[in-house]
């Protein structure tokens, strides 16, 4: 059997993949053209550094990469295009980073922070939400990524209860957004069982999370009959099936513990066969270097 692609997630325990950033406080302390040469100076070195990401997983046999979804602070800052205008003149830069991936044959995903709620049951929430998801899609497009899963946007399900209101309003995604949607079960709010109909209703591909289920189903740890049967089920609503996603960690202190360990010390044998998986593990590279290590 082929061994999965393992992948690295944004960052690494040492100094090679690391990204700059600058807080809202100290941007709006900025005067306008100070604004403009703070971005111009971090995008372009962030860029730089995502140039230096695919070298390092090419280095190392990484097919699978998750782009840091803080690469570009303030670029969907409402009422404020600095960050746009500043990105559009580094339009050059960023095709040539997202070429070194795909010279690579590296495959690149993005999941943004938990703060984008599309289901919200505020409108203003439901705005600031599609903006931001919208900015990472054009994040994406910017680095020449496809509109397709291969290049998955992932999400969590955002406000309990409202799966319904969720399914509702993916169909009016912008594209960019929309074709590279991907919904991931969480914790506490959703279970794949929740988010199964409104990814079959809508023709968006569910990233299974076995730890997430093992801690929400209060299970004894990931070799649960239930996570083959969600493994297969997933496997499902992905278009080909040959580029599921699942996640990979482990509790810090047992399978109930929300925190991820430092390495993968458990890995399910319901992810046998699945081809793509991201190792979220503290250790990151070390963790992603012991599993290839295995040859499993």
């Amino acid at each position: 059997m082929t061994p999965p692609a393992y992948g690295l997630v944004c960052l690494t325990v040492g100094p090679e993949v690391r990204f700059r950033t600058v807080t809202l406080t100290r941007y709006r302390a900025l005067s306008p053209s100070g604004r403009e040469a703070k971005l111009l100076d971090l995008y372009a070195d962030n860029i730089a550094r995502v140039g230096g990401a695919a070298a390092f997983c090419a280095a190392r046999g990484i097919r699978l990469y998750r782009l840091s979804s803080s690469l570009f602070p303030m670029f969907d800052l409402e009422g404020d295009d600095t960050g746009r205008a500043v990105l559009d003149s580094l339009a050059p830069q960023m095709w040539a980073a997202g070429q070194a991936f795909r010279d690579a044959g590296i495959r690149v995903l993005m999941h943004p922070e938990q703060f984008i709620v599309l289901n919200s049951e505020r409108p203003e929430v439901r705005r600031s939400s599609v903006r931001a998801l919208g900015a990472h899609a054009d994040t994406l497009d910017r680095f020449g990524f496809e509109r397709t899963p291969w290049n998955l946007l992932l999400l969590h399900g955002g406000k309990g209860g409202r799966a319904a209101e969720l399914a509702a309003l993916i169909p009016d995604l912008p594209d960019a957004a929309r074709q590279r949607l991907g919904l991931e079960n969480d914790e506490r709010a959703y279970g794949p069982a929740d988010l199964l109909p409104v990814c079959e209703a809508t023709g968006t591909p569910l990233v299974f999370d076995a730890h997430h289920h093992v801690v929400r189903e209060k299970l004894a740890d990931q070799e649960d009959p239930s996570v083959r049967e969600w493994v297969l089920a997933a496997r499902r609503t992905w278009q080909p099936p040959e580029w599921q996603v699942v996640h990979l960690s482990n509790g810090l202190e047992g399978p109930q513990d929300r925190r991820h360990s430092q390495l993968i010390t458990q890995l399910p044998g319901a992810y046998a066969d699945v081809p793509w998986i991201e190792v979220e593990a503290k250790g990151k590279e070390e963790a992603v270097a012991a599993l290839m290590a295995c040859g499993r």
